[in-house]
This record gives structure tokens, C-alpha cells and sequence, in this order.
């Protein structure tokens, strides 16, 4: 499966926003490692969750595909908005991202939490492992997630909003 930087390649203004989207993501992806690595039960959960429920707007927003930022489309736009996130199957464009939608997103990777959980009790080298799982999770569903919002930029033909001034 090609990457998003990949799907992304001959449009300069969806290559700096999967750009600026990975570097967000990438930090995130480290801050979930880190929690990771503490064993307290269910820490690393709530970080996830909290990370993911906070990046995956932030991400929509890089694309365009904010629910605000879809409804102030023209009314044939938004249809082919529309049309190309059902067609993507995504829940997680356009959507207000609620704890819900955050959980049904991680069930995907289940079993990698799972071992998350399990291995962080382990001293030292579990911790290791358990970080770089974290870490790795993270970065596989924002991966995911960019891919989506690519294709649904793409099919729907759709103009990036304005890079935020830094």
C-alpha cells in the first residue's frame, strides 16, 4: 500500500500538508511512547486516547476536511466530500471525534495494545518494548488516517485551505 507522501506525490500543496500532518503526528507518536513506558495500569490508554482524540482533528484540518471546514463548502462540493469519505470507508473525516470514535479506531490495532499492556511489566527491556509499541501504534492509525484523507482530497477534487501562519 503506498504511503500518503506517496499518494500525495505531484500536488504540492497535499505533499506540505501530509508534511506538517506527519510531523504532528510524529511528535504525538512520542509522547505516546513515552507513556507507554510507565507502568501504570491503563496510562498508556488514556494518553492514546486523549493524543488521538486531539490529533485527528488537527489532521482533518490540514486537509480541508474539518466538519467546519466541510460545511462551508458549496453545497456540490461538500456532496463530492461526502461521497468520497463514504467511499473511503473513513468515520474519522468529518466527524466531530468523540471518545467512541477514537476506541473503535484502536480496536483495529488491539492486539499490539494488548502486548502494550503486557509487556511494560517486564523491567527495563518490557518498558522498551512497550514504548516502541506505543510509539508504533500511534504512528500506523495517524498513518492510516492520513492515507484516508488524502484519497478523500483527491477523489473529491478538493482545494487545501491555507497553511496555518507560524
Amino acid at each position: 500500500m503506498p504511503t500518503a507522501s506517496q499518494m500525495a506525490a505531484g500536488n504540492p500543496a497535499l505533499e506540505a500538508a501530509v508534511r506538517r500532518a506527519r510531523s504532528l503526528l510524529h511528535r504525538r507518536a512520542l509522547v505516546a511512547a513515552a507513556a507507554s513506558a510507565v507502568p501504570v495500569p491503563g496510562l498508556d490508554w488514556a494518553v492514546d486516547a486523549a493524543l488521538l482524540s486531539r490529533l485527528l482533528p488537527r489532521i482533518n484540518t490540514e486537509f480541508g476536511l474539518s466538519p467546519a471546514q466541510i460545511d462551508q463548502l458549496d453545497p456540490t462540493q461538500r456532496e463530492q466530500v461526502q461521497k468520497a469519505v463514504a467511499l473511503v470507508g473513513s468515520v474519522l473525516i468529518g466527524k466531530l471525534i468523540t471518545r467512541e470514535l477514537v476506541i473503535r479506531a484502536t480496536q483495529t490495532v488491539g492486539l499490539r495494545l494488548t502486548t502494550k499492556q503486557a509487556a511494560k511489566y517486564v523491567p527495563l527491556a518490557g518498558q522498551a518494548v512497550a514504548a516502541t509499541i506505543g510509539y508504533a501504534t500511534l504512528r500506523y492509525l495517524g498513518e492510516q488516517h492520513l492515507r484516508d484523507c488524502v484519497r478523500v482530497v483527491r477523489q473529491a477534487q478538493l482545494q487545501l485551505p491555507a497553511p496555518p501562519a507560524r
